[in-house]
């Protein structure tokens, strides 16, 4: 049985999640997107032709993709701009992920690193019982978006990151736990993380705000700007200018994603047969 603070952590998980499903259907989801075009820019070549330190992440993505490290043409200045105040504090941007394909999205919601850590903590949530493919759907949805509208990545207007010392980027900044982080730990308000942890990862975000970028509050590592987090969260009352694009590699140029935007990169059925696969993978039978 969870006992103690542990209680407090499950019932903590439990409402910042269900609170991330409502933000995904109830605000994203019918928010309006106009799209203006944009296209993607690579953020290695910006930042080096900056002067800008900046560093990316190395491994391979999901299923060994290639990392697209890209954001639209008009957040390029506030992105530099971002990195060279991080570099006056001592620190520099991480990227550990930026644009994200179709493919790699719906792959990313399946992947067993990723699937299989949502659904031990699910599992935990509901103290031992195992969930359906419905309820592993809604836990996803925040976590790693199921729909391209709430894919923020997929409209080439977020960066996953990190951020490391500048004088040995090995040294990751301490913001109670590293990228990528799936328990009562990964909320950005986190109270389960020390105080120090805490106060970096508001000082990381004052940063990303000055510069125009929005921290997604169940998520301490993502920041965006111009879609529909960031008008959602803002309160603006403007449609989003960024929405879910496919990308030609060639050109960076993008289409808008229109009649699938709203439809799940992974049917229901998928998701059933990812579940018992991982069931096996966890040995729970």
């Amino acid at each position: 049985m969870i006992r103690g603070d542990e209680t407090e952590r499950r019932a903590f998980w439990t409402l910042r999640n269900d609170e991330a499903w409502q933000f995904m259907f109830e605000k994203i989801l019918p928010y309006p997107v106009e799209e203006c075009g944009e296209p993607l820019v690579s953020l290695p070549e910006a930042a080096a032709a900056a002067g800008v330190r900046v560093t990316f992440a190395t491994r391979p993505h999901v299923d060994g993709l290639e990392r697209l490290f890209f954001l639209r043409q008009g957040q390029i200045r506030a992105f530099l701009a971002a990195a060279a105040a991080f570099n006056a504090r001592g620190w520099a941007i991480r990227v550990e992920d930026g644009f994200r394909t179709r493919e790699i999205q719906k792959r990313l919601g399946r992947t067993p690193m990723i699937f299989d850590a949502i659904l031990a903590r699910v599992i935990w949530e509901l103290d031992g019982t195992i969930p359906t493919a419905d309820f592993m759907f809604r836990r996803c949805s925040g976590l790693v978006a199921t729909i391209p509208k709430f894919a923020t990545h997929m409209s080439g207007s977020a960066i996953d990151m990190s951020v490391v010392h500048l004088d040995d980027p090995e040294r990751e900044v301490d913001r109670g736990a590293p990228y990528v982080e799936l328990s009562e730990l990964t909320p950005m308000d986190s109270r389960f993380i020390s105080e120090a942890a805490q106060r970096h990862r508001h000082e990381i975000t004052r940063l990303m705000d000055d510069h125009g970028f929005v921290a997604y509050p169940f998520e301490f590592w993502h920041y965006s700007s111009g879609d529909a987090y960031d008008q959602v969260l803002r309160r603006t009352g403007r449609p989003a200018i960024y929405g879910p694009v496919d990308l030609d590699p060639a050109t960076l140029q993008v289409t808008p994603i229109e009649a699938a935007a709203d439809r799940r990169l992974n049917s229901e059925a998928e998701i059933r047969a990812e579940l018992e696969q991982a069931i096996a993978r966890l040995r729970l039978v």
